[in-house]
């Protein structure tokens, strides 16, 4: 059963599934305010594949429990060139998905080109603008690692996408009122005939 979501007070759980290093980030989301939580790196020991994969079950179930987050967010893995390390990185990125599932939680997805999107600007960002813009939005002074902080990038895209989307509902509800008009010409057409 899923977590009860309120869509005003959030703590969101980012993740960014790794088979050698999973990254993580928390932040707390309040109306407009974001802030950071918490951030780090589930350093996956070498060895077999399943305990490797129950390794990073396991610790993201513990993060869980002490961060008690009330949705996650990861990204959608994206195709490489080599077929054994993309279906290894979906290895991992399943063990995560099914840890946060376990947990309760609801997962949002999102592309890398829409976390560079919503959180540089441009979906060709590198990682290290990515990394720079991550800080300056949480205000942070220590550097962050490199996964810990494209896990915070998913959480901030998340923060931004439910924002949104909450602003798209309340325009609907407005213009199924009446209380909004949906056609920009005739906003336009008004306005040229003040003029005249």
């Amino acid at each position: 059963m899923d977590k009860k979501v309120d869509t005003t007070s959030l703590r969101i759980l980012g993740v960014d599934p790794g088979l050698n290093h999973t990254g993580f980030g928390v932040i707390d989301v309040r109306g407009n305010p974001v802030s950071f939580v918490t951030a780090g790196c589930i350093h996956v020991p070498k060895g077999i594949l399943s305990a490797r994969l129950g390794f990073i079950y396991e610790q993201l179930s513990r993060i869980v429990d002490e961060t008690n987050p009330t949705i996650a967010a990861a990204e959608i893995i994206f195709l490489n060139t080599n077929p054994k390390t993309t279906l290894l990185l979906g290895q991992a990125r399943g063990a995560a998905l099914a840890s946060l599932a376990s947990q309760g939680l609801t997962v949002e997805e999102f592309s890398a080109t829409n976390i560079k999107n919503s959180i540089v600007g441009t979906g060709r960002a590198s990682k290290l603008q990515v990394q720079t813009m991550v800080s300056r939005l949480l205000a942070l002074q220590d550097e962050l690692q490199p996964d810990a902080a494209d896990a915070l990038a998913c959480a901030l895209t998340c923060a931004h996408s439910r924002r949104m989307r909450a602003l798209e509902n309340e325009t609907t509800v407005k213009v199924a009122a009446g209380l909004l008009r949906t056609s920009s010409r005739s906003a336009w057409e008004k306005f040229v005939q003040s003029r005249n």
